[in-house]
């Protein structure tokens, strides 16, 4: 391996004068925090599983700063010391910015060579008093606000932010309106805000209604018909109820005053009911007009119909059905659901894929199932659903042991229809979710003739794909099938299959920093349930075995016996005024200050609190334990930002009666120093759970799933693997 140790500093053919000597120690010096910013000094910065792409990383913060410098000290053009100190600062800048913009999430750090070489161009044009901006136009956004903001005394600096402010425009198009106030006249403005209406119709609403703020006149003198719409309705009692059918209304197939009836005028109560079946009404509609590749306005994005159908049916039917969980009256459970149709059930279920609690699912599929006549027809219902969500529901039913029951509504040639369509095409999609959803679904299937079935047509699409030398296609089918033939037999090791790190056990060595410590970061939210989960989480840990110390925002448990384990969890601060956020950034940013890098990271709290938990999750975690995932995004996120980690996640909402013990088992196996091994840690839980009276307990265990069984994260981490070696 090549070692980079020796690249900090200057060739031993360049003399500094004393007073620079302070400069390049400070380059250096901020060069060994991007190294020990993977949780190891060891001259190599490692940003990633691949060590070529760590390689290329480390030459240019290393190799290519040092040739910086040492072309600063011996340029012609560069003459005065102060002008040399000054393009000396330039570069301690970038390396700063570099890992500032790394840790926090906001740069990509494979694109450090680019960044370096950017830098490079621009360094030697502003040294020539030439214009930056052809330079920042040929970057990514991340890459141009970082060069561009060290360079802002450049000819072109003020060029430079209208093309970065428009690389970020179409990167957030839902941030347009927040950000465009100091380019309100330029000649881009007016189609800025018709991209902005398209993303977010909901934030053009609420610029068109503010006032005499420059945004809103810039709306309101638009012409766009989009935007002459939103600007119209926002006058509108509840106007975000109208923004799903924002197409159907521009092309005249819905009118406000119908919808009107449905979502009340401020006088008129809305019509839960009939609002939901509105919405199911247009998503089919929507859904076929997707397959015909025409994209509705508003279908996607904040208040959108996707959004808006999401959660219609978690506010108005799943969460009612929940919290009656203790109810043995049937009638009085269900009622919430008992108006809809078949359509509208189906919609509320994969709708509520993270919410919908094992019970309320299983009593919705069976509602679901009369509402579709005496001789209820499965493949019947997905025709008339255009086949939307059919992988989603197809991945639940399996989760829920429905499935093959499901199956048995149709003859037997339309469920061999149904199950190869199910495999099919997932090469022709925008991400991974339909491929996920299928390794999750075989993860979660007892019959083995249904098995086997998936896994002909997984080779068979496998077989398509090598004739037709689809690249993407080969890839994805390839470890479909590997991973399912592992799933089926224990002499397949997926580690040396598919090249990932091992998903069977996890060294302690592995997880400890230079130091030997093992840091882990525990999540909390500030509802009733985070403040109760906390309260148990605290009473968990002895005295006699752990130090206690309470900060103003958080508390730190450092282990007194055996291995370091320093354990960091945020208070659960009040939600309402956002102070549970407050501490954990504040924690984070302890944290990164005084290099204290997490390689466990606990998420304790509901699905929808996790995006938050994702935002400031360590890079470096290496075992990861959730509730619920909250479905592929946030599994997609997650590997991303920590592409080596074994999650621990369930199927449904998590119980703290069984994160508690998991939690337990781990701190205790950390301490010890021992290996863990992931199946002999779910057969000793296994066997606790499996003594509890509690029924419900004991359901509940077994929608957990370990990292070994978590076929989808397994299959987004070999992916990953092999599209990254392309």
């Amino acid at each position: 391996m090549v070692f980079f140790g020796d690249a900090y500093g200057l060739a031993d053919s360049v003399i500094v004068p004393i007073q620079r000597q302070r400069n390049h120690e400070r380059i250096k010096e901020e060069q060994v925090k991007c190294d020990k910013a993977d949780g190891k000094l060891d001259g190599i910065i490692r940003v990633s599983g691949n060590e070529e792409i760590n390689l290329q990383v480390t030459d240019a913060l290393f190799r290519k700063i040092k040739t910086l410098q040492d072309y600063i000290e011996t340029s012609s053009k560069v003459v005065s010391n102060n002008e040399k100190i000054r393009q000396l600062n330039y570069i301690q800048e970038v390396v700063v910015n570099f890992r500032i913009e790394w840790k926090s999430k906001r740069l990509n750090p494979v694109f450090a060579p680019l960044l370096i070489s950017n830098f490079e161009k621009i360094l030697k044009a502003n040294i020539d008093s030439q214009s930056m901006a052809p330079n920042i136009e040929e970057v990514p956004y991340e890459i141009g606000k970082i060069n561009a903001e060290i360079f802002k005394n450049n000819k072109g600096y003020n060029d430079s932010k209208k093309i970065i402010f428009l690389k970020f425009c179409a990167l957030n198009p839902d941030k347009i309106l927040a950000t465009i106030r100091p380019f309100v006249n330029e000649p881009f403005a007016d189609s800025l805000v018709v991209l902005a209406g398209l993303n977010n119709p909901k934030q053009l609403y609420d610029y068109a209604s503010s006032g005499y703020s420059p945004e809103s006149k810039l709306i309101h003198r638009n012409t766009d018909p989009l935007v002459e719409v939103i600007a119209r309705i926002s006058h509108t009692p509840n106007a975000l109820f109208y923004f799903p059918f924002l197409d159907d209304i521009l092309k005249g197939k819905q009118f406000t005053d119908s919808i009107k009836k449905l979502v009340g005028d401020g006088e008129r109560k809305i019509d839960s009911v009939g609002y939901f079946k509105l919405l199911v009404k247009t998503e089919i509609n929507y859904q076929q007009r997707l397959i015909a590749k025409d994209t509705p306005v508003a279908m996607f994005g904040v208040n959108g119909l996707r959004e808006m159908l999401q959660k219609k049916a978690i506010e108005n039917f799943i969460t009612p059905i929940n919290e009656l969980h203790e109810q043995n009256n049937l009638a009085i459970r269900m009622k919430a659901i008992e108006p809809l149709s078949a359509q509208d059930i189906y919609y509320v279920m994969v709708m509520g894929e993270n919410d919908i609690y094992t019970s309320s699912y299983k009593h919705s599929f069976t509602r679901l199932l009369q509402k579709m006549g005496t001789t209820p027809r499965g493949d019947e219902l997905m025709m008339s659903v255009n086949m939307d969500f059919f992988r989603k529901f197809i991945k639940m039913a399996a989760n829920f042991n429905q499935l093959d029951v499901f199956l048995k509504t149709m003859p037997q040639d339309k469920a061999t229809v149904l199950m190869k369509a199910f495999v099919a095409n997932l090469d022709k999609s925008n991400n991974l979710e339909d491929a996920v959803d299928v390794a999750d679904s075989y993860s979660s299937i007892k019959d083995t003739a249904l098995l086997k079935t998936i896994l002909k047509n997984v080779s068979y699409n496998e077989q398509r794909s090598n004739i037709e030398n689809n690249t993407r296609g080969k890839i994805i089918y390839n470890l479909l099938k590997t991973i399912f033939l592992s799933s089926d037999s224990n002499n397949v090791d997926l580690t040396s299959e598919i090249g990932i790190p091992s998903i069977y056990s996890i060294d302690n060595k592995y997880l400890a920093d230079d130091s030997g410590r093992i840091i882990q970061q525990v999540f909390f939210y500030g509802d009733e349930d985070g403040k109760t989960n906390f309260a148990g989480f605290m009473n968990s840990f002895a005295t006699k075995d752990w130090k206690i110390t309470q900060q103003k925002e958080w508390v730190e448990i450092k282990s007194l016996k055996g291995k370091k384990v320093w354990i960091y969890a945020n208070l659960p601060l009040n939600s309402d005024n956002n102070l549970d956020d407050t501490a954990q950034a504040h924690l984070t940013r302890y944290l990164n200050k005084k290099d204290i890098v997490p390689s466990v990271v606990i998420h304790r709290g509901h699905s929808y609190w996790l995006p938050g938990t994702i935002n400031r999750m360590a890079g470096s975690a290496k075992i990861i334990v959730l509730g619920s995932c909250g479905g592929y995004k946030n599994l997609s996120k997650i590997l991303t930002i920590c592409p080596e980690a074994h999650i621990i996640s369930t199927k449904e909402i998590g119980k703290g009666d069984i994160n508690r013990p998991i939690i337990n088992y781990l701190n205790q196996a950390l301490v010890s120093g021992n290996k863990i091994v992931w199946k002999d840690m779910w057969a000793a839980l296994t066997k606790v759970f499996y003594a509890d009276t509690n029924k419900e307990i004991r359901e509940s265990w077994d929608d957990y799933v370990p990292p070994y069984r978590n076929l989808g994260a397994i299959f987004i981490k070999a992916y990953n693997k092999k599209t990254e070696l392309q």
